[in-house]
C-alpha cells in the first residue's frame, strides 16, 4: 500500500461544505432540464476495526438487511469448514464465491468446475434463475438460463460445498435451520459484535436467508475483514484471503460494465467492495482498518453505486484520477429515448466526522 494521505474527507462532487453541520441525509437530486426533479436520502457509517465510529450521514444506526453485501462473510464460512481449502479452491474461484456476478461465460464455467470438484452438478443449486444484471450481457446469453447463470450461484456454490465436505443434507442448505445458516448467522454475530438474537432474519432473493442488523454494526464487521490482526489467527488469515481474492479478481466479483469491478480496478488494491441489493453497498479498506456501509432510503441501486464513489473519494481512498475515470457512474447525465441528454444527477455528499 502507498502513502495514504490524511483522514479528513476531501472535496468531492458537485458541492461539499466540509465537516458537517447537520443531520441532512439528502445524497442525490436528479435533475430534469434545470429543475430538480428527484431526490434520495442516505445513511452512511464508517468505522474502524475497534468499532469507533470515524464519519457518518444519516443515521448510522440504521438497522437494514445488508443483502448481498454479506457474500464475503458467507465465503468466510466456506473457507472455515475446510471446503475451499479441501477442494482445491483458488483465489479467483473464492472471488466468485463473494460474488454478485453477471452471469459471464467465465463465471459460469467457474459455477460448474467448482460444483464438480465436489461431486456436485449444476442440479444442486436452488438459487434460482434469471437474465444477466448487466443488460449488454443478458442479450448474448443463451435462451433458456440454468441457476449457475444466477447472479448468486456462486453464494450458493459455497454453500453447497461446504455442505458437501461436511457431509450435511445438500438438499436442504438453504433452509434457516441447515447448520450451515447457522454458521453464517454466528460468524455475522461475532464479527459484528451483534447477539444473534438481535440480527433480523428474512428471505433474500435467492431463497437463503438474509440478515438485517445496524449499519454501524455490519461495517465494523467488514473493518475485521480490512484489518483482521485482532481475531483468532487462522480466521484472520482466511479474511485476508478473501479480501485479496475479490481485489485481485475484481471480475470475478461482479463483471464487464460492473460498479464493483470497476471501482476495485480503480482503487489499485486499497479497496474490496461489495453491493447489495435494493441500495446497499460495503467497503472495506485494508491499509486503514476501516470498514463502510451505505443504505440509500428509497433502495435506489445507481444512486447507491454513486455514493460509494463519492465517500471513497472523499475518505481519500479513491485517488481523483479513479474518481474522473468513474465519471459515468458517479456523475451520469439522463438521456431520453431519442438519445437526448434532457438531466443530470448530481450529489451532495457531506460527510460528518465524529472525534
Amino acid at each position: 500500500m502507498g502513502k495514504r494521505q490524511s483522514q479528513r474527507p476531501r472535496q468531492s462532487g458537485a458541492r461539499n461544505l466540509g465537516k458537517a453541520t447537520s443531520m441532512s441525509n439528502t445524497v442525490a437530486r436528479v435533475y430534469r432540464g434545470k429543475w430538480v426533479d428527484l431526490t434520495h436520502q442516505a445513511h452512511v457509517a464508517v468505522v474502524d476495526k475497534n468499532g469507533k465510529l470515524l464519519y457518518s450521514l444519516g443515521d448510522p444506526e440504521r438497522f437494514t438487511f445488508v443483502r448481498s453485501s454479506a457474500k464475503p462473510f458467507q465465503a468466510l464460512v466456506a473457507c472455515e469448514s475446510g471446503a475451499v481449502e479441501g477442494y482445491g479452491l483458488n483465489d479467483e474461484a473464492l472471488a466468485l464465491l463473494c460474488a454478485s456476478h453477471n452471469g459471464e461465460a467465465l463465471h459460469v464455467k467457474n459455477v460448474v468446475e467448482i460444483l464438480e470438484k465436489a461431486g456436485l452438478g449444476e442440479a444442486a443449486l436452488q438459487c434460482g434463475t434469471h437474465p444477466s444484471l448487466a443488460p449488454a450481457v443478458a442479450k448474448t446469453q443463451p435462451s433458456v438460463l440454468t441457476n449457475a447463470y444466477s447472479n448468486c450461484s456462486g453464494k450458493h456454490t459455497g454453500m453447497l460445498i461446504t455442505t458437501q465436505w461436511l457431509g450435511e443434507d445438500v438438499t436442504t442448505y438453504l433452509e434457516p435451520s441447515h447448520p450451515h445458516q447457522e454458521r453464517i448467522l454466528e460468524v455475522l454475530s461475532e464479527l459484528s459484535d451483534t447477539p444473534k438474537e438481535a440480527i433480523g432474519l428474512a428471505t433474500d432473493g435467492c431463497g437463503v436467508p438474509v440478515h438485517s442488523l445496524p449499519l454501524r454494526s455490519f461495517a465494523l464487521a467488514t473493518a475485521h475483514m480490512a484489518d483482521p490482526s485482532a481475531l483468532e489467527p487462522k480466521r484472520a488469515a482466511y479474511l485476508r484471503r478473501i479480501a485479496g481474492a475479490m481485489m485481485a479478481h475484481p471480475f470475478m466479483v461482479a463483471g464487464s460494465g460492473r460498479v464493483c469491478t470497476r471501482l476495485m480496478e480503480e482503487a489499485k488494491g486499497e479497496a474490496f467492495v461489495k453491493l447489495g441489493a435494493d441500495g446497499y453497498y460495503m467497503a472495506g479498506v485494508p491499509s486503514k482498518g476501516w470498514g463502510i456501509t451505505c443504505k440509500v432510503e428509497d433502495g435506489n441501486v445507481a444512486i447507491c453505486e454513486g455514493l460509494i464513489i463519492h465517500v471513497l473519494h472523499q475518505l481519500g481512498v479513491l485517488s481523483q484520477e479513479g474518481f474522473d475515470a468513474l465519471e459515468g457512474f458517479h456523475s451520469p447525465k439522463r438521456t431520453n429515448h431519442r438519445g437526448e441528454v434532457v438531466g443530470r444527477v448530481a450529489y451532495d455528499v457531506v460527510l460528518r466526522e465524529h472525534p
